[in-house]
């Protein structure tokens, strides 16, 4: 497990597109509980570990989760994710060229509960939620693209859904249309940074996790360094 940040109040960690954030109906072993293991461990702490979960990424996603170790922060932290002033940035390897080598995506989402997927709509439709992002080509290899996202919302599925919809499904997620896995089970999504200003001290924080090991991966870090 890397860890990314960590001081009194908060801790990131770069999480693997095997991790689950936190305990589902499957029952493995949760990236919560690895941070609180981590932190009991490492402070030699009795008793249980107080571990917030301020946000979320899907299972399939690698990259970047930031958890609160005090309920102060986690409050506060919480508020920030409200408002909207967490900054939170993402890499997407697609298979085909978006239309726009930039753009801003606005969808309505329907979430399907049995089916664990989001439905991108065009227009507002019965229980659905507004999504936006915009999306920036950034490099280009034989094969693929890179995406970088800055998330406006966030959404169900909301990345996975919303390119998808424009016809650039994420390389190796066959929910949503691309037409094979990858490798190692994962998907083609990073969630590669998050700013914002530390809700206790105040100070400006960016958290950047490099992207897993992968031949791809690599090939696009060298060329966006």
């Amino acid at each position: 497990m890397e860890i990314l940040f960590e001081d009194n109040h908060l801790i990131a960690v770069n999480k693997s597109n095997t991790d689950i954030v936190q305990v589902d109906k499957t029952g493995d072993l949760s990236l919560e509980d690895k941070v609180k293991l981590y932190i009991k461990e490492k402070y030699n702490k009795p008793g249980d570990v107080f571990l917030g979960v301020a946000h979320r990424i899907d299972r399939p996603v690698s990259g970047a989760v930031l958890f609160a170790r005090t309920s102060k922060a986690l409050l506060r932290l919480n508020e920030m994710f409200q408002k909207k002033e967490v900054k939170k940035i993402y890499w997407a390897i697609v298979k085909e060229k978006p239309r726009e080598t930039s753009e801003t995506l606005k969808h309505y989402i329907v979430r399907n509960q049995i089916k664990n997927k989001s439905f991108a709509n065009d227009k507002d439709v019965k229980d659905s939620k507004e999504a936006s992002l915009t999306y920036n080509l950034i490099a280009s290899a034989e094969n693929y693209y890179l995406l970088e996202i800055d998330l406006h919302t966030g959404r169900h599925h909301q990345i996975r859904c919303q390119l998808a919809k424009i016809g650039c499904p994420i390389k190796g997620d066959l929910k949503y249309g691309f037409p094979r896995s990858n490798p190692d089970g994962g998907i083609s999504l990073h969630s590669r940074k998050i700013e914002f200003i530390h809700p206790v001290t105040k100070q400006q924080i960016t958290i950047v996790a490099h992207p897993p090991k992968d031949a791809l991966w690599d090939y696009f870090l060298n060329l966006v360094k």
